[in-house]
């Protein structure tokens, strides 16, 4: 599927309740629990995609449709949650997030970005050059993959307790995400 500006929006807008929804209110055991070194918990994903909200995508999509390739990304530090939001409890941060992607979204629509500005590219540090349609769709992946991320380790936390019916939870057999 190519990427559709009002398809990705209802992702997007979507991102925050969903994460307050399922993680609101829940006792520590579940939302700071992680998988063991360089994984990360439901609590250090929800102060990750925070980061990402006042760092990194609308200031890109900006970059490409001001001065394209010509000026470089900067890199994302994606584990700058861990000291940028050391103290804060897990409600601030889904606060924060929700408060900080309203404002990007609204950011977004300022934009009025049209059909033929998403085919505009920019310079990624790592990658080389990305279209504006490309960040644009990674920002829903992303999403859609720090939520997956949260359910699993989540679902993790009861791997020994399902028992033998662990042979049929694809969740618990997968290979554990980093990052």
């Amino acid at each position: 599927m190519d990427y559709q500006y009002d398809q990705a929006l209802a992702i997007l807008r979507r991102t925050p309740a969903t994460l307050s929804a399922l993680l609101h209110g829940l006792p520590e055991e579940w939302t700071r629990a992680a998988e063991g070194p360089d994984t990360w918990s439901a609590y250090d994903v929800v102060g990750h995609l925070l980061h990402g909200e006042e760092t990194d995508w609308i200031e890109r999509a900006q970059i490409i449709l001001e001065h394209g390739e010509s000026h470089p990304f900067e890199s994302f530090d994606r584990t700058a949650m861990f000291e940028k939001y050391k103290g804060y409890s897990l409600d601030q941060l889904l606060t924060a997030f929700e408060q900080a992607r309203a404002m990007n979204l609204a950011a977004l629509d300022e934009l009025h970005i049209t059909p033929e500005q998403l085919a505009l590219t920019g310079a990624h540090p790592a990658l080389g050059k990305v279209m504006l349609s490309q960040l644009l769709a990674t920002w829903v992946v992303h999403d859609l993959n720090h939520i997956g991320q949260i359910v699993e380790v989540m679902a993790r936390q009861y791997s020994e307790a399902v028992g033998p019916w662990r042979a049929y939870l694809a969740i618990l057999t997968r290979p554990v995400l980093t990052e």
